[in-house]
């Protein structure tokens, strides 16, 4: 009788994977040379990020009365709470609030079930089709994982989850000198989307922003100067 090979496995991560996702992070930041951009913790991720209950979580549950230790989480709802939980790696029952998701790939179980990838989305919403969608912000598979199909099994499970939520799109970025990734991205059906411009606010400009201190008016006649010069 011939047995059927062992293959890898996606789900999503629990409290318990906080270190190796942080891990993950760092490994992809290196790659990208900007390992000193990188201020995620344990602490700041275990706080923000929505994960699902430990393999033993009903174990622990029923003893919780007799720890002393209570773990920091946010209580506020997530956002990116799916529409059904049903049949999906992604939505498992009590998971905690937060604002981002990641999905874990582990080898087979003959390899060890070490953990090869991740992908780290969020749901956002298309307002011109009244559908959510997926973003995916960050996939990595360690580099002696890779030409395995891991990071096209990962994708693939977000394109399913997509489909699952009646979404209209799956979503993400990539560097412009990251050639190998962009043509695996085209491979997969991916549209670069060129005539978008990519906007960011953050830091001391998004505190001010907030407070108000941003010059609106000198910002609108700068931005008739450049249109008028395009005209001219």
């Amino acid at each position: 009788m011939v047995t059927a090979p062992e293959r890898p496995t996606v789900r999503l991560a629990t409290r318990e994977d906080v270190p190796t996702i942080l891990f993950l992070i760092k490994e992809l930041a290196a790659y990208e040379n900007a390992s000193s951009s990188v201020k995620a913790t344990e602490a700041t991720l275990a706080l923000t990020l929505s994960l699902a209950p430990s393999p033993h979580h009903h174990h622990h549950a029923s003893h919780s009365h007799s720890s002393s230790k209570k773990h920091a989480h946010n209580d506020k709802p997530p956002p990116d709470e799916p529409l059904s939980s049903s049949g999906s790696v992604h939505a498992p029952p009590t998971q905690t609030a937060g604002y981002a998701k990641t999905l874990l790939l582990r080898t087979p179980g003959n390899e060890g079930a070490e953990v090869a990838g991740m992908a780290l989305y969020f749901h956002n919403y298309s307002t011109w089709r009244a559908q959510p969608g997926i973003y995916l912000e960050d996939l990595f598979v360690l580099p002696q994982y890779r030409k395995r199909g891991y990071g096209t099994l990962l994708i693939r499970e977000l394109a399913k989850e997509v489909v699952r939520i009646d979404g209209g799109r799956l979503e993400w970025s990539c560097l412009k000198w990251n050639e190998p990734s962009l043509k695996f991205y085209e491979k997969l059906g991916a549209t670069q989307m060129e005539e978008w411009v990519g906007l960011r606010v953050d830091g001391d400009a998004l505190k001010r922003l907030a407070k108000g201190e941003v010059d609106v008016e000198e910002a609108a006649e700068e931005a008739k100067k450049v249109e008028k010069s395009g005209k001219d």
